[in-house]
């Protein structure tokens, strides 16, 4: 049977998001994808693993790939959902394009400095030849080979400007470099940003001929560059210093990409959203309250802010006990869901309560 989508629904898809991109659509993107989906052909013999650098090397790509489409034609998409798939080697796989060690255990995987260096000793430099960048070259290439344009292949989790430096100034040394070292702090995070680019532009070298867009872990979809970037570690420090150390950088990645999003992590973060939010080329926050946080429906002053402030909002069905339906909320609490994307997942065997949830925002009834 294969996946479940066709070049009319690219054409809806890319229709819908630029729309909303620009404020012009009159209901919220609705990202409905429903798993348990008859594929037509039996499941690859490949393990099902949460990060793909769970995959030794010599895991041939062709398989990855393969048990990805595999997936995807076990989902039915409705509503403003497309097929996607994200390489997942981390959240900051840069720090191993800069030469830190990808390391993994069995949750997650980490990024350790080959050897502890004093902040004025560290110089970042582009590695051609570097493992980790050429082995998601190779996956993207593999998967275009395959699917050529009918699903969207999503950047790599690049990762922010700050978190790549604390992965070679770990503990609380990054920390004490921003009173003891600023200048060498600034130096490396202009390295790191440009070399940043660069990975950004090699991979879309590859994936633009046929990609429908571009997209990144969090799936919005966008005709035009997109990226979903971060600073976790701005977490640790006040709104002083992340106007100092993070905010002239980030200015000038809002700047550089079409369609930027910033991912907004935790309560620690909030002391930060209006230093965010005067950033004029930023187009909208994406809010995680985070683990033991209440859900995404009890921040409505939150959500308020950035709404007021004309930015666009996006939220994940995951992040409240009411699942998908917390969009019905935060569309009262707002008095719209006008500029919200909502990206959600149910079973097929809940299509007739989802249709019936998709119907209440004027989406056409071919999609649902």
């Amino acid at each position: 049977m294969g996946i479940d989508f066709d070049k009319a629904r690219w054409d809806y898809v890319k229709e819908t998001s630029n729309a909303w991109w620009k404020g012009e659509l009159d209901r919220p993107l609705i990202q409905m994808r429903l798993y348990g989906r008859d594929a037509g052909r039996s499941k690859p013999a490949l393990p099902e693993k949460s990060f793909t650098s769970f995959y030794s090397l010599e895991t041939p790509a062709e398989l990855i790939v393969d048990l990805w489409d595999y997936n995807l034609a076990t989902t039915q998409f409705l509503a403003d959902a497309f097929p996607c798939v994200w390489p997942n080697f981390g959240a900051g796989i840069a720090a191993a394009f800069l030469g830190a060690d990808l390391k993994n255990n069995e949750h997650t995987t980490w990024f350790i400095p080959p050897k502890i260096q004093e902040i004025k000793e560290i110089t970042f430099k582009y590695d051609a030849e570097n493992i980790w960048l050429n082995r998601i070259k190779d996956i993207y290439r593999t998967a275009n080979e395959l699917w050529q344009g009918n699903v969207q292949l999503s950047m790599t989790d690049l990762g922010g400007n700050l978190d790549i430096l604390s992965a070679f100034r770990p503990s609380e040394g990054l920390l004490f470099d921003l009173y003891d070292h600023p200048e060498h702090v600034k130096r490396l995070t202009w390295e790191a940003h440009h070399l940043w680019f660069k990975f950004y532009d090699e991979f879309n070298e590859l994936l633009v001929p046929l990609n429908p867009g571009y997209s990144a872990w969090a799936p919005i979809f966008s005709e035009k560059p997109y990226y979903m970037l971060q600073c976790d570690f701005s977490y640790m420090i006040s709104p002083k210093m992340f106007d100092e150390f993070v905010k002239p950088e980030l200015e000038a990645a809002c700047k550089k990409l079409v369609n930027p999003f910033y991912h907004l992590d935790g309560p620690g973060q909030l002391v930060h959203l209006d230093s965010l939010l005067e950033i004029k080329e930023l187009k909208g926050i994406q809010w995680v309250p985070g683990d033991g946080q209440p859900g995404i429906t009890e921040w409505p002053e939150v959500y308020k802010k950035i709404k007021n402030a004309g930015k666009l909002i996006q939220v994940f069905g995951g992040q409240s006990d009411l699942g998908y339906r917390a969009l019905d909320v935060l569309s009262e609490q707002l008095g719209d869901a006008k500029g919200i994307v909502m990206i959600a997942e149910a079973s097929i065997d809940e299509l007739d309560e989802v249709r019936s949830f998709i119907k209440k925002y004027k989406i056409e009834d071919n999609l649902i």
